[in-house]
């Protein structure tokens, strides 16, 4: 998905509580870390003029503490904090990687938090969808060596959760991640965020351990 959450590279500092576009992020933030889980369903769209690229799918993921289990593509993507196992049903292939060799370049346990991590950002347009309020927030890379040019978060402000991001990378690829349903503290089979290798390896798919 190509959704960068890089390592810190700033400190907010004192500005942090006078900025309202910052304040409405550490809203959402909060609201998602004083859940026990969260259940995301989400449209994906990428696209690009120039190299005629116009693709759309869906997706989701289950959340729980630094847990999670995220499906997309047909791939599965499953985080137990001390690995991460990556499914890939057409291949018949598994790969697994200590967390601890890993780059973390999209974890959806901290989805609403990245902004933290290496961003300037700016109140931008409010928008009415289907009677939602939805805010949008910009948020511009500090690094200039970026492939990122900006990303767009929209906010729902009476729920304060995320509805939209829109990501422009400086090539002119445009993605677009809308949530279509949001769930919290619901019952989920805790197997979720199990990978049963033996199911796999009985399955005769490849197992490759980095």
């Amino acid at each position: 998905m190509n959704k960068s959450l890089l390592l810190l590279l700033f400190s907010i500092g004192t500005s942090w509580a006078q900025n309202p576009s910052a304040a409405l992020l550490d809203k959402v933030s909060k609201q998602m870390a004083s859940k026990e889980n969260i259940s995301l369903e989400f449209n994906y769209a990428l696209f690009n003029a120039e190299a005629k690229i116009n693709q759309e799918t869906a997706g989701k993921v289950y959340i729980k503490g630094d847990k999670y289990h995220f499906e997309y593509l047909g791939v599965i993507q499953i985080n137990d904090t001390k690995k991460t196992y990556t499914i890939v049903p057409d291949n018949e292939e598994v790969t697994i990687v200590d967390n601890k060799n890993a780059i973390d370049e999209m974890n959806p346990a901290k989805i609403l938090s990245f902004y933290k991590e290496g961003y300037r950002f700016t109140w931008d347009i409010p928008q009415n969808v289907g009677g939602r309020k939805i805010q949008y927030i910009k948020l511009n890379p500090i690094d200039s060596t970026s492939d990122i040019a900006s990303i767009l978060l929209g906010i729902d402000t009476l729920k304060n959760e995320v509805f939209k991001v829109i990501e422009t990378g400086k090539n002119g690829t445009k993605t677009t991640i809308t949530i279509s349903q949001y769930k919290s503290n619901s019952t989920l089979d805790s197997a979720l965020f199990i990978f049963d290798e033996k199911k796999y390896i009985q399955l005769g798919f490849y197992i490759i351990k980095e």
